[in-house]
Parts: C-alpha cells; sequence; structure tokens
C-alpha cells in the first residue's frame, strides 16, 4: 500500500552534494531533486524500473520558486549544478520556462548546468534557451538495443529518437551525457553485460560523458514485483566490472558509474564481503579512467557469478537461481 504522507510541494525532493567532472577537471557539485508534476510518459504506463512518479504532485510555479529559494540557501558556490526532476527538466509542463531562466539567473557562479530530458523535449528552441557554454544534457538511453526498450524498459521511445536528440545537441554545442541500465529485467546476467557493452559504442559516438546505471529496484515498479518473487535480481558487481574493463582505455567519452543502492539487496552486488571494496575501485575508475583501479578485485563468489552466466543462457532463464534453488543469500 502506498503511503498516505504529505508532501511539502515548497520544497525539493532531495537536495545532496558530491563530486563529479567538467572536461578532465574533478569539481564539487551540488545536485537537486525537484518535486514537479512528473514525467508525462509515466502516466501512460512509464518504465519497468522507474519509481521516482511517487514523489511527483501538482505544483504551482510559487511551488517552484519555493523549491529554488531552497536550492539557493544550500549553495556554497559549486561549480557543478545537477538539477533533476522526476521527468524531463525541458518539459515546459514539469518545469515551465520562467522558472528555468529564474534558476539559470540565480547561480551565475555556476560553470556547469546538468539537466536531464526525454529526447522528444530535446529541440532546437529548448536548447537555444540554455546558458551558452554552461549547460550539458543527460539522456536516459538506457539500451541502444530496440527490443530491450520496448520489452525490458518499456522506454516509449527508440534509438534513432536518442541519436535525433544527439545530433540536435551537437548542432548547439551542448555536452551530452547518456545513461546506460545495467541488467533491465528479462536479460540474464550474461545478456546484461552484453547490452550494456554494445550499447557503449553506440553511445560512445556522441557522448562526452556515459554514465553506466546498475539497475536498483525501486518501490511500486514492475521490477519490485519480479524481484518480490524471486524473478529478478540486481546485476552483479562482478558484471559492472566486465563492463568497465570491455570498455576502459578505447579513447573517447568518460565511462562513469556511481551505482544508487550499490551494496543491498535492492542495488548491485556481490556476496556482502567484497561488495565495499568493488564500490571503491568502480568510483576511482570513474575518475582516473585507470582500468588498473580494477585490478586484484577478487573473492570466492566471482566463481558463483561466472557459473550463473553460463547455467542460466543454458537454462533459458533470466530469474534469481539462489533464490529459486533454495540457496539464497539475501542480506
Amino acid at each position: 500500500m502506498r503511503s498516505t504522507r504529505t508532501i511539502d510541494r515548497t520544497s525539493p525532493v532531495a537536495i545532496w552534494k558530491e563530486e563529479d567532472m567538467i572536461g578532465g577537471e574533478r569539481v564539487k557539485a551540488m545536485v537537486a531533486i525537484l518535486r514537479t508534476k512528473g514525467c508525462w510518459w509515466s502516466k501512460s504506463g512509464g518504465c519497468s524500473m522507474c519509481g521516482y512518479n511517487v514523489e511527483s504532485t501538482d505544483v504551482s510555479v510559487d511551488d517552484l520558486k519555493a523549491q529554488l529559494a531552497k536550492l539557493l540557501d544550500r549553495y556554497d558556490g559549486e561549480p557543478m549544478l545537477k538539477v533533476y526532476t522526476s521527468g524531463s527538466f525541458l518539459d515546459e509542463n514539469e518545469v515551465p520556462s520562467t522558472i528555468k531562466g529564474e534558476l539559470f539567473d540565480s547561480f551565475p557562479r555556476v560553470r556547469r548546468f546538468l539537466i536531464e530530458s526525454r529526447p522528444e523535449f530535446v529541440v532546437e528552441s529548448t536548447i537555444d534557451s540554455l546558458p551558452k557554454g554552461r549547460s550539458a544534457i543527460a539522456l536516459g538511453l538506457e539500451s541502444a538495443d530496440d527490443d530491450v526498450l520496448d520489452r525490458s524498459v518499456r522506454k516509449g521511445f527508440h534509438l534513432n529518437d536518442y541519436q535525433r536528440a544527439a545530433d540536435v545537441l551537437a548542432s548547439g554545442s551542448v555536452p551530452l551525457r547518456t545513461y546506460l541500465l545495467l541488467k533491465p529485467p528479462y536479460l540474464t546476467e550474461a545478456r546484461a553485460i552484453k547490452d550494456t557493452t554494445a550499447s557503449i559504442e553506440v553511445a560512445r559516438r556522441t557522448s562526452e560523458t556515459i554514465s553506466i546505471n546498475p539497475l536498483n529496484v525501486q518501490s511500486h515498479t514492475l521490477v519490485e514485483a519480479l524481484w518480490r518473487r524471486g524473478d529478478y535480481r540486481p546485476p552483479w558487481l562482478w558484471s559492472l566490472v566486465e563492463v568497465l574493463r570491455c570498455t576502459a582505455g578505447k579513447g573517447g567519452p568518460r565511462i562513469l558509474s556511481t551505482p544508487s543502492g550499490g551494496g543491498t539487496p535492492r542495488g548491485v552486488h556481490n556476496c556482502g564481503k567484497c561488495d565495499r571494496k568493488i564500490l571503491d575501485a568502480v568510483e576511482r575508475f570513474s575518475y582516473t579512467q585507470d582500468v588498473r583501479e580494477l585490478d586484484g578485485l577478487e573473492c570466492g563468489c566471482r566463481h558463483e557469478w561466472e557459473g550463473l552466466l553460463l547455467y542460466q543462457d543454458r537454462m533459458r532463464t533470466a530469474v534469481d537461481l539462489d533464490r529459486h534453488l533454495g540457496s539464497d543469500q539475501e542480506r
């Protein structure tokens, strides 16, 4: 049953501080998730793994202005400001142009605004309204395979829609960050590795940065229902390491990963004993791009992962074999 808690329309969903990259420079960043009316696609069924619509509600322009004021209260001069919503920042129904303009004007010290959008809102007019030389767009492609987008992710667009948006960004000299989803539902562990690796090769043609997002099981989603009955397991950390190893050192865009829920049953995880060590190595790699950061990551559970790669495909199933075979080690 969904919570009946009261939602504060005048407060962002969350604000926090972290680090990111501008070009080759590691910088401090402030991150904010604005509370908006929500993603239009979620109202048409939505993506199989996305639960962000839970935080959406009817908000007014005054509510959004109050949220911006709270962003300003938390701002400490960070060179990078990442502003997300539960859908698309460029969607006028979510974030009116007056609010966009006020946001950009309120942070003159910001060198890089990173905002997220679905590709249908990336058009010449919306790109022209962004601060020149200070903006970057994040697109959640998730997979370059249209079958995966349709059947696993239910994304509501295809690769050619992403490519059209990427071309618009390139024409406007706006850097692109592409999000790829590691292990959408119904994919075996081995198939998930191949899908993300192949998707990186497509996305590297137009992206400044590619972010690998291992699926994190969110509440009130199809994926959560699959996970609860043992028909889905979030990816292994070994799978994330394999993807990074396969794609590192090829030049082009920076490849990074900052997993949500890493080391928990709902997020990317191994056996529990080696999770922290591997997550720390992935974080170091994301900044240095040195594949040697991923060396020396040994644990007995790697043999279990290697067996899973073999037997899931042989059995033609993507279910959580540990849970169905009675050797569940949920923590």
